[in-house]
Order: structure tokens, then C-alpha cells, then sequence
């Protein structure tokens, strides 16, 4: 085993290099970026989408390196070590969601939209309102889903260069902040694409690795890595194996399972890949190669979370920097010592820039081209000003990312990521599919859809467990909510949506139903777009000419 901290029995770590690992990374990274982005266009849809040139199988290598955030690899690999079979159900969550994306999402999207879901939405109702709700939606499920990758990326560093300050950790976030800001002004989709590609291979090859060194440690027997990870629990070992050690309400946990299961058909960012490949069938290509490569890796949370609770034991990871955000590396480090741990660090820290970079594209599309072009300057910006003010948008997102990772900073990563899917799946996934599927469906509907599920959401949020009221842990000396020592909540589930996906689509009939006199729905426009989703007839290209 590896020497060790003072400080919790922390697998130490080489912080020189560590940080030769992250510098490597960044400049073949970087690299890789400015090469691939040479081609210099003013073109919206080559800053927005990469020109749609991306197969089916690149863009499902990318949509895993999307998908597979922090959450995935570190957040839930300590939620497995630590809640055993609650843990596991956001592998679980993540994994069966793809289903929902393949089969009423995907095809359809991509034949119907161009850029961002504010483009479904305007095609068969009033523009300005629309635009403007779908990227106030798409802002706030990158906010949230930002604040997770920001919270791993301080804990993550602060474990391996033993930051223990609050503000060292600050600074860790602010340059993760300045790094993604980078990817996204020099490379746009193209750049941030291959970045995604990369991040996937590393990712998926690094859990590989620490799965096989489990499974050998203990002869490929499963049971006996479940038996260690329970006796290393002590009293509250068995409850690994059973439901209800995280959430001994049934309501949060099928709450939590409804956010995971439908929300990612409603994020932003992955909805927006679909626009990279040339055609439909590409589309679904994209989703079959994601939908192996991310339920393999989902195999290997398994191992790496028992194997973790088997290996380094709770107590340690609850006392590590970072928390139980640590369990992944503190496994690496125990396995294979601080070149294992440099190693599996760094590829964590490129699944955050990914991420993050990803996300801020999207958030800075949805901006730019919904409401600047489309609102404020009512469909007369020329592609290279909204291409300008997409990349001033990048800087304002990732300085607001920079700020809201500092306030989240120690938070379960995988749970804060389970807030963005609640968001998504309330004011995002009714909106889509009631705009693709029911012909009545209106501009009314779609704006009490979005901003009423939207509305519902935080404020349920805001009013929870999760930003205050838990009780202190006795061994960490801190509580789980993001604030400390206030208790203003009055809502009692950690995550909304058991409440606010039905709200969300119950909003989005009622908006249509009494607003359909003023605000009727086309139905021309709907028989078009119904033909089009189905057929892909009439879908533009999305790089202008």
C-alpha cells in the first residue's frame, strides 16, 4: 500500500506528478484542438455543430464522453462504496434513460430541429416566447449540471495535491473555469467534439483497468468483494446490500429515480449532439454505440463502488478531501500506488473539462442564436455576429460556473447532477414531446410547460434538504446540505421530481386547453413537422453555405 497522510489515512500522493499528468493532458489536448479547428468559418452551424460531420459511431463515442460526467465516474463510485445499493441506483437511472432518448427523442429531434431545442419548439408556434423559454430552460439546466462538475473538480484536486483550504479549492475551480472557457472559444463543437472523444477513450480504459485489478484481487468472485465491502462497514455494513440505507423514504427514492430515468431525454447538451451527424439513421447510430459504451461502463461502477468500500473503507473516504467523491481515486491509489492515482486522476479531470466544455457550447448556443438572434435581434443577426456573441456568452457562463462551483463545492457530485436531470425532465422532456406528438399543442402550452415546470423545480430545490436543514455528520463535522447552520427547508425529498414532472406536464395540457381560443395551434404546421420528424424530408443542412 501507498504511504499516508496524516489527515485521514489519505493515500498520498506525488503532487509534481500529478501535475506533469494534468499538463500533458491539457497541451495534447489543446493541441489536438487548435488543429482540428483550422478551418475557419463565420458559419453558425460550424461554431454550434461542427458542420454535422461527425458519424454515427464518433458522435456516440462523444455522447458517452458527454454522458459520463464527474458524477458518473467519481460521484457514484463513492455513493456505491458508501450507500452500496442506493448508490447504484444512479448507474442504474443513467443507463435505463437511454432507452427514453432512443426511442422518443433522438430520430425526431434531429429531423426536426437545427440547432437547440428552441428550433423544435418554433417550428409550429410563436417564436420570440418560445426561443425565449427554451434557452431560459436549457440556462438553467447547464447552471446546475455545471455546479456538479465544478464540485468534482475541486474535490478531486484537493485530494491529490492535499488542498485542504477552502480557497485553494476556489482556485482549482476558477482554472478548470478558465480552461473549458479555452476549448470553447479556440475549438467550438469540432474541438470540444474530439476533446469528448478522447475524454470517452481514457474514461471507459481507466475504469477498465481498476475493474480487472479488483475482480483479480479477489479471483473474479463478486460475492466476496460484496462480503469485504460489508464487514469493512462495520454496524451499518449489511444495509449495503439492501435498499434504504440513503434513502429510508420511498417517496425520495422513487423520486430520485423518476429525475434520473426521464431526465436525460431533456438535457440540453446531449440533445444537442444529435445535431452533429448528417442524417437521422446517423442519429441512431450515435445512440446505439452511446447506449454500449455507457451501460459497460455502468458495469464497472459496480466493481469500482464495492470494490472501493472493500478496499479503502468508508472511513477513509469520508475523511479524505473531497469526500465521497474520493472513492474512485483512493481506490487507484491503493491498487496502484501514486502512478495508478496520477493516472486515474487526470483522466477524471479530463472527464470534467469535457463535460464542462460541452456544456458551456450549449448554454452559449441556446443564447446566442434563441434569444440574441432570434429575439433581440428578431432573425436579423448575421451568422458571424451570433457567433461573436455566442463566445462572449462562453465567458459570462463560465465565470458564473466558476462562482456556483465554489458555493458547491464538497457536495455528492452524482446527487447534484440528479437536480439538473429533475430540472430537465420538468421543464424540458413535457415541452419536447408534447410539441413532436399532440397536434394541439400551443405556444401557451409550451410557455406554462417550461417556465411552470421550471418554477417548480427550484423552487422545491431551493426549499429542500439539499441547500439546508440536514443534520450534522458526526464524522465529517459538516452537514450534507449546501448551507450550513440554517434550516429553511419545508420540502422533504432531496429530489423534486415525484412532484414536478407530473406538475410539468399537467401545466403544459392546462396552458393549452385555456389558452387555445387566443393562441391556436397550427395544425398545418404540425402535419408538416409530424412528416418531417417521421421522414426526415426537408431537413437543412446545418452548416450555411
Amino acid at each position: 500500500m501507498t504511504a499516508t497522510l496524516a489527515q485521514g489515512g489519505v493515500a498520498a500522493s506525488n503532487p509534481v506528478l500529478n501535475i506533469t499528468i494534468f499538463g500533458v493532458f491539457v497541451v495534447v489536448t489543446l493541441a489536438i484542438v487548435v488543429r482540428v479547428s483550422r478551418k475557419k468559418s463565420a458559419a453558425a452551424g460550424e461554431f454550434y455543430t461542427a458542420g454535422a460531420a461527425f458519424s454515427g459511431r464518433q458522435n456516440g463515442v462523444a455522447i458517452s464522453g458527454d454522458y459520463l460526467s464527474a458524477a458518473s465516474f467519481l460521484g457514484i463510485a463513492g455513493a456505491i462504496a458508501l450507500n452500496g445499493y442506493d448508490g447504484f441506483l444512479y448507474s442504474i437511472g443513467f443507463l435505463v434513460a437511454w432507452l427514453i432518448a432512443l426511442l422518443l427523442v433522438a430520430e425526431f429531434l434531429r429531423n426536426t430541429g437545427k440547432y437547440t431545442m428552441g428550433d423544435v419548439l418554433a417550428f409550429r408556434m410563436r417564436q420570440r416566447p418560445v426561443r425565449a423559454a427554451a434557452a431560459t430552460s436549457t440556462l438553467a439546466v447547464s447552471f446546475f449540471y455545471l455546479l456538479a462538475q465544478m464540485a468534482g473538480a475541486g474535490g478531486l484536486v484537493a485530494l491529490l495535491l492535499n488542498v485542504t483550504s477552502g480557497f485553494g479549492q476556489a482556485v482549482v475551480i476558477a482554472i478548470v473555469g478558465v480552461l473549458m472557457i479555452a476549448y470553447v472559444l479556440i475549438g467550438g463543437m469540432r474541438g470540444t467534439t474530439w476533446v469528448q472523444i478522447i475524454k470517452a477513450v481514457l474514461l471507459i480504459s481507466g475504469a477498465l483497468i481498476m475493474t480487472a485489478w479488483v475482480l483479480i484481487l479477489f479471483g473474479f468472485n463478486l460475492s466476496a468483494i460484496l462480503g469485504e465491502a460489508v464487514q469493512r462497514g462495520g454496524e451499518a455494513g449489511q444495509a449495503l446490500l439492501n435498499p434504504g440505507k440513503q434513502y429510508k423514504n420511498k417517496l425520495d427514492f422513487i423520486s430520485l429515480a423518476l429525475a434520473l430515468v426521464l431526465g436525460t431525454a431533456g438535457l440540453p447538451h446531449i440533445l444537442m449532439r444529435f445535431y452533429t451527424v448528417p442524417t437521422a439513421k446517423e442519429a441512431r447510430n450515435s445512440v446505439v454505440w452511446a447506449v454500449w459504451l455507457i451501460g459497460i461502463f455502468y458495469l464497472f461502477t459496480l466493481i469500482m463502488g464495492y470494490g472501493a468500500g472493500a478496499i479503502v473503507g468508508p472511513d477513509e473516504i469520508k475523511k479524505a478531501p473531497g469526500g465521497v467523491n474520493s472513492a474512485a481515486p483512493l481506490l487507484a491509489a491503493h491498487l496502484g500506488g501514486t502512478l495508478l492515482l496520477g493516472i486515474i486522476a487526470a483522466v477524471a479531470f479530463a472527464t470534467i473539462l469535457a463535460v464542462v466544455a460541452g456544456l458551456t457550447i450549449t448554454a452559449a448556443a441556446s443564447f446566442a442564436h434563441d434569444i440574441y438572434a432570434n429575439v433581440v435581434r428578431k432573425g436579423e443577426a448575421s451568422p458571424a455576429e451570433e457567433v461573436k456573441v455566442a463566445r462572449r456568452t462562453a465567458v459570462v457562463i463560465g465565470i458564473v460556473a466558476i462562482l456556483g462551483g465554489i458555493l458547491a463545492n464538497g457536495q455528492n457530485i452524482a446527487f447534484l447532477v440528479a437536480l439538473a436531470f429533475a430540472v430537465a425532465a420538468s421543464a424540458n422532456l413535457p415541452t419536447i414531446l408534447y410539441s413532436l406528438f399532440w397536434g394541439k399543442f400551443n405556444t401557451g402550452g409550451a410557455l406554462w410547460s417550461i417556465y411552470g415546470g421550471l418554477a417548480v423545480t427550484v423552487i422545491l430545490i431551493v426549499f429542500s434538504p439539499v441547500v439546508s436543514g440536514k443534520p450534522v455528520d458526526a464524522a465529517t463535522g459538516k452537514s450534507a446540505s449546501m448551507l450550513q447552520g440554517v434550516d429553511f427547508h419545508w420540502f422533504p425529498l432531496d429530489n423534486p421530481g415525484i412532484v414536478s414532472i407530473p406538475v410539468s406536464f399537467l401545466l403544459g395540457y392546462l396552458g393549452t386547453v385555456l389558452t387555445s381560443r387566443k393562441d391556436p395551434a397550427d395544425t398545418l404546421k404540425y402535419a408538416e413537422m409530424e412528416v418531417r420528424s417521421m421522414t426526415g424530408v426537408g431537413v437543412e443542412k446545418a452548416v450555411e453555405h
